[in-house]
């Protein structure tokens, strides 16, 4: 984006001082251009390297712990498997509380259903598409900590986990959020089937592929 502030102004031309108004031009010129330019290309590298950190320090905690993925498995499921950090997946989102929470019961993998409240919409752009996300919080929650964001796409099942994936978002006081796909992680039960995890309701799968975050487990 271009500076506003960038505007060339010149005085005129005075015929006794033709070489000092070139040079005063020519200085302008070059800053002109040099402005309209605008900023070089932003460095994504280190928002690259904390993404791959976050995903390094996963797996050293998983490989640390029998919780949740049991020591037996642990060379088969490790490294956990993942995108490739895209800057172009975390999205600016607007958050539409509804005038009232909508008690849900989500099913979970074990067949039980989890009651949780449904605060709101997230709202956001994404490959030239609009598209919006449920924001849920567990049943009874007063204060809220974090957005539970649980979603499918057309890569569940394929090259992610066939229960679909989460998002974990802390709130923030204007509603603004950023969505980061990059950051889309697996359910415990995708390693562990002792795990109860809830699926995503219809309302929060998307009919484009989100090949950003984690994937599915295994080979």
């Amino acid at each position: 984006m271009k500076d506003s502030k960038c505007r060339m102004q010149t005085a005129p031309a005075r015929p006794r001082r033709a070489f000092a108004f070139f040079i005063f031009y020519f200085a302008l010129s070059i800053s002109f251009t040099a402005c309209t330019s605008g900023p070089s290309a932003p460095d994504d590298s280190s928002y690259v390297q904390e993404i791959e950190a976050g995903r390094a320090a996963r797996d050293q905690a998983y490989r640390t712990s029998d919780d949740p993925i049991p020591a037996a498995k642990r060379d088969t499921l490790l490294p956990l498997r993942y995108f490739a950090p895209d800057p172009n997946y975390a999205v600016p989102a607007e958050l539409k509380l509804f005038e009232s929470r909508q008690h849900v019961e989500v099913p979970t993998s074990t067949g039980t259903v989890r009651a949780m409240e449904l605060v709101g919409t997230l709202n956001f752009t994404l490959e030239g598409q609009q598209m919006s996300l449920g924001a849920l919080v567990p049943a009874g929650t007063r204060q809220i900590q974090e957005l539970f964001v649980p979603f499918a796409d057309l890569t569940t099942g394929k090259e992610t986990y066939k229960a679909g994936r989460y998002l974990d978002i802390p709130p923030t006081a204007t509603g603004l959020y950023t969505i980061d796909f990059n950051e889309a992680y697996n359910p415990t039960c995708a390693y562990n089937e002792s795990y109860e995890c809830p699926y995503p309701p219809p309302s929060n799968r998307l009919k484009v592929a989100i090949r950003a975050g984690e994937k599915a487990p295994g080979a």
